[in-house]
C-alpha cells in the first residue's frame, strides 16, 4: 500500500507548476510526511504519558496540528470536507501562517538536540512550492493514509522513502550528490565496525546513507539494553550537511529509520578552521563520501595547512584532524588521489601515511556511482600510528556496472571475508611504504598479479558508459526544456 501510494502522489506533483523534477518531489513529499510524521509522535507520546500518569506537553499547538489543518475527521473517522482547506485557502494558510509558526521553533528550542530545534530548522530551509491548493490537498490526503505508529510500518516507510532517495540520486547532477549505493555504505560500515558508544560523523551526510546504516548495523549486531537505546538515540550519530535539500533529505531519513532529534547540522562543514579543533571535538569512528571535484574559495582554503580547491582533498584533512588517536575511518575519494602529481595531492597523501595507519585500500570499478563518470577508492584508516603495510583489494567484476546492473553486496564478499587478515588472492596485494618514493608519495593501484600493468577497459563496458552519459545529458537538456 505505501509502494504504491508514494507512486501516486509523484504522478500528482508531476501535474503541479512548482515541481519539475525528481529533486522537488522528494523535497515536497519530505516536509509534508513530516509533519504527519510528528502528529504520529505526538500520540505515541500523549499514549505513553497517560499509562504513566503523567502530563504530555503538546509541541504543535493545536491550531497548526495536522487533525485540524490537514486532515480534520468527522466522527466516523472520515475526512470532513467542510472544515479541511483546500485550493487558494489552504495554500494561503501553509505558505503564511503555517511555516513561519514552525520556522520560529529554531529560535525557543532548549538546545539544538531537540525535535523542536529540528522542526524549526527544517522550515527555515524549506519552502512550499506546490502553487495548487488543490494539488496539495490531494497529496495531504493521501499522506494522511500512511502510518508511522508500529516498528513495522516505519521499517517499511524508511525502505520506501530510501527508493524515493535512490531514485533522485539517478534523476540528474544534483541528484547523485546525495546518493551513495547502499551495497557500498554497508561493506564499508561492516570493515569499519563501529560498536556502541563511540562516537560516529559524516562531515558530508547528504542523505544520511551511513549514519543510519551504522544505526541498523549497531542494532542488528548488538543486543540493546535501554542504556544502549539511549545512547543510540541522542550520543551516537553526528552530521553536517551544507545544501539546504539533503540536509531535510537527512533529517528525514535519520528520523524514519528511527532516530527521532537526529544530531545533524546544517553548515558548511569546510568553513570550520581544522587549527581550531580540539580533543573535545573528536570522533571515534568517521565514515564518509564527500563530494569531489567542488572548488572552494580562497578564503575556505585558508582554514587547512594544506591549500587545495578540490573539495574532497579539504575533506579529507578535515576528517584526518576530526578522528581521536585510535579512531577509524571508511572514506570514498576519487582514486587520482593515489597518483596525481601535484603538490596538494602529494602532500596529502604524505600527512594520511604519517599521521595515520592507511591499513586498507579498496578499488572500485568504473559505474559504481551511476552517472558520475570517475573511479574511486575506499581509504580505511586509524588515526595516532604511521602507515607500515597498505593492503590493496582491487575490486574485478565479470559484467559492467550500470544503472539497470548496479553494484551488491555479493559482489563485496570476499574483499570483507579477506579485509580482516589481509589475505592473499588475484585481487589484492600488499604494498611496503618503506619502499615508497619519498618525494611523490605515489600509491598508484597496480595490481601486481595481472601480467598488463595496464587494464584497458572492454568497449562494451566504454559505450555502456557513452550510453549513460547521453541520457543524463538528454533528462538535463529536458529539465531546461520543460523550465522554459
Amino acid at each position: 500500500m505505501f509502494e504504491q501510494t508514494f507512486k501516486n502522489i509523484d504522478d500528482i506533483l508531476h501535474k503541479d507548476a512548482g515541481c519539475s523534477s525528481e529533486l522537488d518531489y522528494v523535497e515536497q513529499t519530505s516536509w509534508i510526511l513530516f509533519l504527519k510524521y510528528l502528529d504520529d509522535l505526538e500520540k505515541d507520546k500523549k499514549a505513553a504519558a497517560v499509562l504513566s500518569s503523567k502530563h504530555h506537553a503538546q509541541i504543535i499547538d493545536k491550531e497548526y496540528s495536522w487533525n485540524i489543518w490537514a486532515a480534520p475527521k468527522t466522527s466516523d473517522g472520515k475526512l470532513d470536507h467542510h472544515k479541511a482547506l483546500t485550493g487558494d485557502d489552504l495554500i494561503e494558510f501553509v505558505d503564511q501562517k503555517l511555516f513561519p509558526y514552525l520556522k520560529k521553533f529554531k529560535s525557543t528550542a532548549d538546545n539544538p538536540d531537540t525535535i523542536e530545534y529540528k522542526i524549526g530548522e527544517i522550515f527555515s530551509e524549506i519552502k512550499n512550492k506546490i502553487q495548487s491548493g488543490y494539488t496539495l490537498r490531494e497529496v495531504i490526503n493521501l499522506v494522511d493514509e500512511l502510518k508511522f505508529m508500529t516498528h513495522k510500518e516505519k521499517h517499511e516507510m524508511s525502505h520506501l522513502y530510501e527508493g524515493k532517495i535512490k531514485n533522485m540520486g539517478n534523476a540528474g547532477r544534483n541528484g547523485g550528490e546525495y546518493y551513495t549505493p547502499r551495497p557500498l555504505i554497508k561493506t564499508i560500515v561492516k570493515v569499519v565496525a563501529p560498536q556502541i558508544g563511540n562516537k560516529i560523523y559524516d562531515g558530508a551526510v547528504g542523505s544520511a546513507g551511513f549514519l543510519v546504516e551504522a544505526f541498523d548495523y549497531l542494532k542488528e549486531n548488538n543486543k540493546l539494553t535501554t542504556s544502549d537505546i539511549k545512547t543510540l538515540q541522542k550520543n551516537t550519530f553526528y552530521g553536517k550537511e551544507k545544501k539546504s535539500l539533503a540536509y531535510i533529505i537527512g533529517i528525514m531519513n535519520m528520523i524514519l529509520h528511527g532516530i527521532e532529534a537526529p544530531n545533524i547540522i546544517h553548515t558548511n562543514t569546510l568553513a570550520e578552521n581544522i587549527f581550531d579543533i580540539q580533543e573535545k571535538d573528536r570522533f571515534d569512528i568517521i565514515l564518509a563520501n564527500p563530494p569531489f571535484g567542488g572548488k572552494e574559495r580562497k578564503e575556505v582554503q585558508q582554514n587547512f595547512p594544506i591549500k587545495t580547491g578540490e573539495t574532497a582533498f579539504l575533506f579529507l584533512q578535515h576528517f584526518i584532524k576530526k578522528l581521536k588517536a585510535g579512531g577509524r575511518a571508511g572514506v570514498v575519494i576519487k582514486n587520482t588521489f593515489l597518483s596525481n602529481t601535484d603538490n596538494a595531492s602529494i602532500s596529502l597523501r604524505k600527512e594520511l601515511l604519517t599521521s595515520c595507519d592507511l591499513h586498507t585500500v579498496l578499488d572500485l570499478p568504473g559505474g559504481v556511482f551511476t552517472g558520475a563518470g570517475v573511479k574511486t577508492v575506499v581509504l580505511f584508516f586509524e588515526k595516532g600510528k604511521p602507515t607500515k603495510n597498505v593492503w590493496f583489494y582491487q575490486l574485478n567484476l565479470d559484467r559492467n556496472l550500470g544503472k539497470t546492473n548496479p553494484l551488491n553486496e555479493k559482489d563485496l564478499e570476499e574483499f570483507v571475508t579477506l579485509s580482516s587478515s589481509k589475505g592473499d588472492c588475484d585481487n589484492s596485494w600488499s604494498f611496503d611504504v618503506s619502499k615508497i618514493n619519498e618525494e611523490t608519495f605515489d600509491l598508484s593501484v597496480k595490481n601486481p598479479n595481472k601480467n598488463d600493468d595496464t587494464i584497458l577497459r572492454e568497449p562494451k563496458e566504454i559505450l555502456e558508459e557513452i550510453k549513460e552519459l547521453d541520457n543524463e545529458s538528454e533528462s538535463i537538456l529536458k529539465a531546461v526544456r520543460e523550465l522554459i
